[in-house]
């Protein structure tokens, strides 16, 4: 505040001082003229001896003048000087102090950015928080005892504090730095018995869990919160039928995909997606899966040239794409991760390997974040099955990359005891992951369960558990293990 004044005071000097020096300046000038005029007069005159006396006296008098015009004069070019310095001074200053306000206000500006968006963030997470309690307490209330297990999310008795639950950003999901591993068992993520057991004997944690779902169940919540309390990523197989209905039919006509594109179920998807939402939590939809086959209510044709449960070409790509609008409709599709995922080509009928079929069945990638396939060793075995992953995956894989470069999921995998080969299957399946053609697959998960089923018309029951056997489970911690492999080595609790 002490800047301004001195350039008041100052300039009011300098006005003041200008003003005599000029006036003193001008008499000086004047009289000197008369003088030099007289002095010629005088020191030419016989009778100059007077004037010369008085000559001398008026010099007497104008010296003092001259000599304070010379010190005015020394006086203005000071104040000159200092008022420049001056002005410069207080340039500099105004700019430091302009420069310096600008970059408060920048700082002002960001701090109250980051405020208000951890303040957002904050609020957010109550919300997710609050809707997944609400849906979780929803769903154990409705599925009783289906629920228990490890991993609620919550900790403490009685009205204790409640632990919130997070997941990572969906791209971190989406493009993994390392491999998942996941596994099914009878009732994961409802209940952690089995999962846990397994673990337990392998070492190390899944860090994804599969389980499934019918378009007859509302969305459970508390699949998903549950799955993100243990830290796993959870993928739903998305059945368009009922959740009981069994896989010896592919008929169930109130379910086809020409009802499902006309609007039938548009309700049940619109609440569906809006009950995903107020999770706030990420999940993978694998949406009726194995579309390639001729085994269930949503394939196509039966390799004869006949209809499925009342399907068309093209039908399932319109079924999936009208599913996945809906979905961005109401927000969905910010937290759900969209897996398309066939079945392996080998054992398909001609009709279904042909080139062309699979394309068809394809939504595109704006409608995909990830492919799959389901792939299993299983009886009967051909001649030439060497019991190698390249005999199971490879003729699939190579269909899935000549058509999207989307990342590859394993998304159901599996192999039978019946025969013997086993482990050595499972030994070629981690082998395979290491190689660097295989980069792009981002993971699997493993059908963790034994199965009574007939195949060909022959009554048999595949242990395709991990642990089925010492030499097999033995086979697998190797394989998973190997550091090549690029798993998440979490200690089994």
């Amino acid at each position: 505040m002490s800047s301004p004044s001195i350039s008041t005071k100052t300039a009011a000097w300098w006005s003041q001082s200008r003003s005599r020096a000029q006036a003193t300046a001008a008499a000086a000038i004047l009289l000197t003229g008369t003088l030099v005029g007289i002095s010629a007069f005088v020191w030419s005159s016989p009778t100059g001896a007077p004037l010369r006396q008085a000559v001398a006296d008026a010099t007497e008098a104008i010296t003092p003048y001259a000599a304070q015009n010379t010190e005015l004069r020394r006086n203005l070019q000071r104040a000159t000087q200092t008022i420049a310095s001056q002005k410069g001074k207080m340039t500099a200053m105004e700019k430091q102090a302009l420069a310096a306000q600008a970059s408060t206000a920048k700082q002002l500006a960001a701090a109250q950015q980051k405020a208000t968006a951890a303040q957002n963030q904050l609020n957010s997470v109550k919300a997710q928080l609050a809707a997944a309690n609400a849906k979780a307490s929803a769903g154990s209330k409705s599925s009783g005892s289906s629920a228990s297990g490890s991993g609620s999310g919550s900790s403490g008795s009685g009205g204790g504090t409640t632990t919130p639950i997070t997941a990572p950003a969906r791209a971190d999901l989406v493009a993994p730095t390392s491999r998942y591993y996941g596994m099914y068992t009878e009732q994961a993520p409802f209940n952690w018995a089995t999962f846990d057991a397994t673990s337990a004997k392998v070492g190390v944690a899944p860090n994804l869990v599969g389980y499934f779902s019918g378009w007859d169940e509302t969305f459970r919540a508390n699949a998903v919160t549950r799955a993100w309390a243990q830290g796993r990523m959870p993928m739903m197989t998305w059945e368009s039928r009922p959740i009981n209905a069994g896989n010896d039919s592919n008929v169930a006509p109130e379910y086809s995909l020409p009802k499902i594109i006309g609007g039938d179920f548009d309700a049940y998807l619109h609440q569906y997606a809006k009950d995903i939402v107020a999770t706030g939590l990420p999940l993978a939809i694998r949406l009726d899966h194995e579309m390639n086959g001729i085994w269930y209510p949503w394939s196509e044709t039966d390799g004869q040239g006949k209809s499925i449960n009342g399907n068309s070409a093209g039908d399932y790509v319109k079924m999936w794409r009208h599913v996945h609008d809906i979905f961005q409709q109401e927000g969905a599709n910010s937290l759900v991760i969209w897996v398309w995922a066939p079945n392996i080509v080998n054992n398909l009928p001609a009709t279904h390997k042909v080139d062309g079929y699979l394309e068809g069945l394809y939504p595109g990638d704006d409608y995909v974040d990830w492919v799959g396939l389901s792939g299993y060793l299983r009886p009967p075995y051909k001649s030439d099955n060497d019991f190698s992953f390249d005999y199971t995956f490879k003729p699939s894989l190579d269909k899935l990359r000549s058509i999207t470069k989307k990342p590859i999921i394993l998304a159901e995998v599996g192999a039978s005891e019946t025969g013997g080969g086993k482990p050595q299957w499972v030994t070629s399946f981690f082998e395979a992951l290491g190689r660097p053609e295989n980069d792009d697959i981002i993971g699997f998960s493993w059908f963790n369960l034994a199965i009574t089923t007939y195949v060909e018309g022959v009554r048999a029951t595949n242990d395709w558990r991990i642990d089925s056997r010492a030499d097999t489970l033995s086979a697998f911690i190797a394989g998973l293990t190997r550091p090549e492999d690029r798993f998440t080595l979490t200690p089994a609790p």
